[in-house]
């Protein structure tokens, strides 16, 4: 119900304080907007970033995610929250075609879907013209770079004792938003944040032109 707020001692201080900096600057960005939004995150784990998301003026908001354990957990947290709903599934299976939103937020979970133009495909019907996806938290990679990226992810289960996990976690390049409307809001290899340390992630925006 905290998050994202942690204690600085624990051992995953620093990814949280990533994941703080970028909620704020969202909702920065969405409450400058001045309009009532329909909000759907995609792959809302157990919920922080939704519920977030429903605190502010306007909004209604949605979270979807495929893991059932996690959502009974933010469904249990956040439960007083009456703009918030969490629904269980998988968006590709068409289980959302009759609603459409505003906002569609992907954060710390663009990774776990094997092609980014998939996602996207199903994610743009879902939008009211001039709606926006927006994706957090996820690494980018420039083509050359991928092969390495996917050896060190597999290093990096393998120390954890879970080698299968890396089959799970997908490695995408910027060509691949190539065929859609989209804007970098935040880059993570221009001067200011380099220098700043701010995110070494980029904030993408899809719009739906």
């Amino acid at each position: 119900m905290a998050l994202p707020e942690i204690r600085k001692n624990h051992p995953h201080y620093g990814e949280w304080l990533v994941r703080k900096k970028s909620c704020q600057r969202l909702i920065h960005y969405l409450a400058a907007k001045k309009s009532r939004l329909h909000i759907l995150e995609i792959g809302c784990g157990n919920g922080w970033l939704s519920a977030q998301l429903a605190d502010m003026p306007r909004s209604e908001v949605i979270g979807s995610d495929i893991n059932w354990l996690e959502l009974q957990q933010a469904a249990r947290v956040f439960s007083k929250k009456s703009k918030l709903k969490f629904i269980y599934g998988d968006i590709r299976s068409g289980m959302l075609q009759d609603l459409k939103f505003d906002v569609i937020v992907l954060a710390a979970s663009m990774q776990y879907f094997p092609a980014l133009h998939e996602i996207m495909d199903c994610a743009l019907p879902q939008l009211y013209p001039g709606g926006e996806i927006h994706i957090l938290d996820s690494p980018f990679y420039e083509p050359s770079r991928i092969g390495a990226a996917g050896k060190r992810t597999l290093a990096y289960y393998k120390a954890l004792g879970f080698p299968e996990m890396a089959a799970h976690y997908h490695h995408h390049c910027f060509d691949e938003l190539k065929p859609f409307h989209y804007k970098i809001l935040s880059n993570p290899l221009s001067f200011r944040n380099r220098f700043f340390g701010k995110n070494p992630f980029p904030w993408v925006c899809v719009k739906n032109e």
